[in-house]
Order: C-alpha cells, then structure tokens, then sequence
C-alpha cells in the first residue's frame, strides 16, 4: 500500500510525499520546492507495537540543500544536531524529516494516552480539538504540542491515520494533505486558520491583562530616544489605552506595577515580518509591539489585522506591504503572483484601496515593471521597496523607484555577482561566501552609497537570518541562539543545531564579519538602517538589535532606531516611538540598562499593547516554553 500527500502553499501544490507500506516498514519519499527551496528526503522507517519508531533512516538534502544523514535504533541515535544513547521505548523526535512524521507522532502519544516521553529530551503531548468534515469525511482534530515553536494541527480519520496536518509554521504555512483531497486547499486554509484563532483566543483570554482605572508602573528608569539616557526614577501612567502621565516616581491611587528600578522603553518594531495568528504571542512576549508585515496570504493577513485590531487576538500593531511577484518556476506562494504588467499594477491599485503602507517588489518582477509600478504606487501615495529582482543591480531600481531595500544580502549582491546570474535561486544567499573578498571602497560600493544617501534610501536589514544561515553548523549552538535555545520545545532545540548551508562553511564564516563591515559603513555615511528578522519568534530581533551594536551602532542609537525612528519611518511617531504622554501605552519593561548593555533587551519582564498588560513568563508557559523571567508584583486589583 502507498500513501501519498501533497503540500500546498496558497492553493499551489509546491510539494509530494508518498509512503509506501512494505514488510513492516514505512519508505517515505518526500520533496517540496518552494520560494527556489525546500527539502528532498528518503526515510525508512520501522514502528513498534506502539506506534513508537524502533528504526528511522533519513538521507537527502534540507531546507537550502545541505546534506543530510540521520540514523536512529533502538535507543541510539546520529544526527546533524546531536548524537547519543538511551533505553529503547521513548519517542524519537527526527530532526530533518517530512511532515509526515507529525501523524508518527500523534499515534505515537495517543497510544500512550496522550502524552509521550521524547528523545533526545522533552515530552509530546497530543489533545483532541474536535470533530470536522472534510469531503463527507469525519476527522478528528488533535492539537500536537511540544516538537516544535507552535502547535500543529493533525486531522486523522477513525483508524487514526493522517489525513491533513495543519501549521506548525509561524510564518509560510504549508500545509500537507492526502493527494486525493488535493482539490479542497481553500476549505483546510480555512479550517487552519480557523483552528489557530479558536486556539489562540482561549490562549489570548488567559493571558491577557485588563484594567478599567489608570496603572501606575512604579520606579522605573525611562528611555528617552531624544537625549539617549535614562532618566532618573520615573512613575509612568496608562488608562484605557494612552501614556497619560509621566513623571517622578511617587504612590499614587490604584493599580501600581513595581518595576523595581528596570527600564521602561517604547515598544519594539520589527521591521520585516511575516505575520501568523500565532507570531503575536512570541512578539509580545519579546516586547515588540509593532510588526511591518513584508508580504503575506493576503486574505489571511486582512483578517488577522482586523481581529488583532479588535482585540479579538493578541498581537502587535501590523503594518502592511503588498507583495508583488512575477511568474517563476522559482515564484513564492504569496501576495500577488502578475502574470504580466498590467497585473502588477491591478495588483498596487488593490493595495492602495486596502489601506497597505508600500508595495514590496520579489526577485521574480520583470526589473522593467519597476519603474510604471513605483510610478503608480507613489501617485496613489504608496511607498515602494524589495527585494532587487534577477538579472537588474540594486542601482538600477534605485533610478527606477525604490524608497529602501530589503534585506542585506540584496544589496550587496549587486556587489558580488557577475551579470546573467539568477537570484531567483538560493544564491541570492548562497553567493554571499564571495563578501569576504569585497573591497568596500571599490567604487562600485561608493556609487551605491552615494545614491542611497542621495534619495534617502534606507536598508531593511535581516542580518540575523544571513548569520543564522551563514554560520549554522551541525551539532552547534550559535552565539545568537545560546541564551534561550534550551528553554524550547526539543524539536525547535534540534532545528536549530544543524547546518543550513552547502558548500564550504569556512567561506560562509570568512565572509559574515563582512556584513557587520557593510552596516558599520552604511550608518556611518547616514544611510538608514531598519531592524528586521524575516522571523516570527521574536528572539531574533533581540539578536538583530544586538548585531548592529556588534557592528558598532552604540547600545543607546540601536534602541533609538528599534522605537522612535521606526515609529518615524513608519508615519507613527504621534502614536508610539516614545514614552511621552498622549502617546499610546506600547511599552516594555527589562531588567538591566540595555543602553549600555544591548543584550538586556532579552530580559523582558512585561509588555504593555494599546494598555493590555502582558507577562513573557506567562506567555511562554503557554506555548510550551521555559520562562525567563518572573512577572512584575501588581499592587491595587485583579485583572
């Protein structure tokens, strides 16, 4: 008997798996291509009684095509994360595998009553959801906790079997399907997101903290954008959704939160995001309490903004950019796939109508669309950034529109590649080993910078995700990822100890100190930097914050850029940026004096969204995560 799946991204098939039972085991085949990536997998797979895996084989290439080879027996196991031994009977959680394993998994738990022992560590849980009907078909949905960041959703028919799996993802879902149902990818779309919010508003009605008389944040140190100091012991006020006082620390009447001498900032902005219903929860528990959303499912990211907005959800404030690209066999499944100009510009026009704040241009665009399309995004008062699309230099869209740049990488690939070569592939990262030998006052970097300080253009940066691919190395934890990394779900632990990259890894290190160079030089000549992860779990904007101070931005102008030059750039400096009274109540509590220590930024005790009072400890207990820090004492009333 063989099984097979598809996997879908927007209603597009970008993947197959197919699972053939034979002599007891299962060999599953499984590839995916998507946005020019995605994995390719053989595994071999023998279950016991239990539905626990005494074998599992896995060899191939992952996510950007590195090697693969995973073994496990009977207790033992090698993998590119780790290595090691314990009594047979506990469930082996793969660290590169196909989606298929989530079903593995579900069985596996319910069969030992909902909840089993996992190797190399942690404890998976499975809980039933409820029924759904999918083409005249009963399932069961089960919620699969503690593999990786988020739950998944597993539907599976009365033998439980797989049928579907739904996220799991905090940003792209895929989702994964049996082939013959292949046809209904709107309705699970819609039964996925539907089971996120379900899930997500009880998760929301616990954790969220409410007043209806002013707070009172006692003794607290003030981060002011303007002078980059703290201020003496300040006591700063919020009703209803406004910073209504600020002023020294004092009693006063009511609710008081003791900040016990922490610092109290303006909330975070994350520059480049990809928002989920569920990113919200790891941004505000990271203290980022405004997202730019770069490019979404359109109809999924309209519902998430106004429920967010309604307070239906937790969430940050979203900001949005209309996502355009051009048909590629290399096309990422999301916003607007043109197939030709007048597309393109339909496609400017609906954003425009819907209220987004710019338009973001995909390495797959005609370069010769760019120059009608800024055209018509700036007449209808839209703003225009992207990626720089094959075969063009960033130069080149400069002259025909752009107002900024996304990610690192794009710039200075104009830097690096030869003509003809195609970014619409993984050397768009791949190429960036060739940094190391980049002679930054070549003139073809002088006249790049001269331009972009000409025009005021800006760079959306994303240097975390290029360190964490660059420098990613089997059975290693990097530096950015080593104050959290054990605090997480196992499976996330293992997804992170491996290598992304192929190719030469003493390349990818020789090159990467070259893009902490390249920020250094851009601030230096006034060229405005974006801080931005490309990422949902918020930790790594407090590493992207900490590597431009490791780029020698000092502590106290990084947090100026992360608050009140975000909010600037983003036309929302009158509603947040700053603790000023009148200004919205998006704040954030640390211990430590993070201007002088950038990395206090991780010690996030409480973030305040629109006046809603929320606790990191309790946020991450929530989502299966060890806390890091305690909760601030609340004086005066229950919530």
């Amino acid at each position: 008997m063989t099984e097979r799946f598809a996997v879908l991204a927007s209603g597009e098939v970008t993947g197959r798996i197919a699972v053939e039972h034979a002599d007891g085991e299962l060999l599953v085949d499984y590839a995916v291509d998507n946005n020019g990536r995605g994995a390719k997998l053989r595994e071999r797979i023998r279950l016991n009684q239990d539905g626990v895996p005494a074998l599992w084989e896995i060899d191939g290439t992952s996510l950007m095509g590195g090697a693969v080879r995973e073994r496990y027996h009977d207790g033992r196991w090698e993998s590119q994360a780790d290595s090691g031994q314990s009594a047979p009977g506990r469930l082996y959680v793969a660290n590169d595998t196909s989606p298929y394993a989530s079903g593995i998994y579900a069985g596996a738990a319910l069969a030992r009553g909902g909840a089993v022992d996992a190797l190399p560590g942690g404890r998976l849980t499975v809980e039933f959801l409820r029924q759904v009907q999918l083409a005249g078909l009963t399932l069961d949905a089960y919620v699969l906790g503690g593999v990786g960041l988020l739950p998944e959703f597993v539907l599976l028919d009365s033998e439980r079997r797989l049928v579907a799996r739904l996220g799991g993802n905090l940003m792209l879902r895929d989702i994964v399907v049996r082939e013959d149902l292949t046809a209904l990818g709107g309705e699970l779309a819609a039964l996925d997101t539907k089971l996120s919010i379900e899930h997500l508003a009880r998760v929301g009605g616990r954790v969220r903290h409410t007043f209806d008389e002013p707070v009172r944040i006692r003794d607290v140190r003030v981060f002011d954008p303007a002078t980059l100091q703290l201020t003496d012991r300040r006591s700063v006020v919020f009703f209803r959704g406004l910073i209504t006082a600020v002023e020294p620390d004092a009693p006063g009447e009511g609710i008081e939160i003791d900040g016990k001498d922490g610092t109290l900032l303006a909330g975070l902005h994350d520059m480049h995001a990809h928002n989920s219903p569920a990113s919200g929860l790891f941004y505000l528990a990271a203290g980022v309490t405004t997202t730019r959303d770069m490019g979404n499912d359109n109809a999924m990211l309209l519902g998430l903004t106004s429920r967010i907005d309604s307070g239906e959800l937790p969430g940050p404030s979203v900001v949005a950019s209309g996502l355009i690209k051009g048909r590629s066999p290399y096309s990422a499944r999301l916003g607007v796939i043109a197939e030709d100009l007048d597309e393109a510009l339909k496609a400017v026009r609906w954003y425009a109508e819907r209220g987004y704040h710019q338009i973001k241009i995909y390495n797959s665009v005609d370069p010769a669309w760019v120059t009608p399309l800024a055209a018509e995004a700036h007449r209808l008062g839209l703003r225009v950034t992207g990626h720089v699309p094959a075969f063009a230099t960033p130069d080149e869209m400069i002259e025909a529109g752009y107002d900024e740049v996304t990610h690192i990488n794009q710039l200075m690939l104009g830097w690096l590649l030869d003509p003809g070569e195609d970014t619409r592939t993984p050397l768009r990262l791949t190429a960036m080993t060739r940094a190391k030998d980049l002679d930054l006052s070549s003139p073809q970097v002088r006249r790049t910078l001269a331009l972009m300080r000409e025009r005021g253009i800006g760079l959306d940066t994303t240097t975390v995700i290029l360190e964490r691919l660059m420098l990613s190395r089997a059975g290693q934890v990097q530096e950015g990822d080593r104050p959290y990394l054990d605090h997480l779900p196992i499976g996330y632990q293992r997804y992170r100890r491996r290598t992304f990259v192929p190719g030469d890894l003493a390349d990818h290190e020789a090159a990467f100190p070259k893009l902490l160079e390249t920020m250094a030089l851009l601030h230096a000549e006034g060229v405005p930097l974006w801080p931005g992860t490309d990422d949902g779990s918020g930790f790594t904007l407090h590493r992207e914050l900490e590597l431009y101070a490791a780029a020698g931005i000092p502590p106290a102008e990084v947090l100026r850029i992360a608050t009140l030059d975000c909010a600037r750039h983003l036309g929302r400096e009158h509603l947040s940026g700053s603790v000023t009274r009148g200004k919205r109540a998006d704040l954030v509590l640390v211990d430590g004096d993070p201007t002088r220590d950038i990395t206090a930024i991780r010690r996030v005790r409480m973030t305040v969204k629109s006046g809603d009072v929320y606790f990191p400890a309790e946020l991450y207990r929530e989502l299966s995560i060890t806390p890091f820090s305690t909760p601030p004492q609340v004086n005066g009333a229950s919530t």
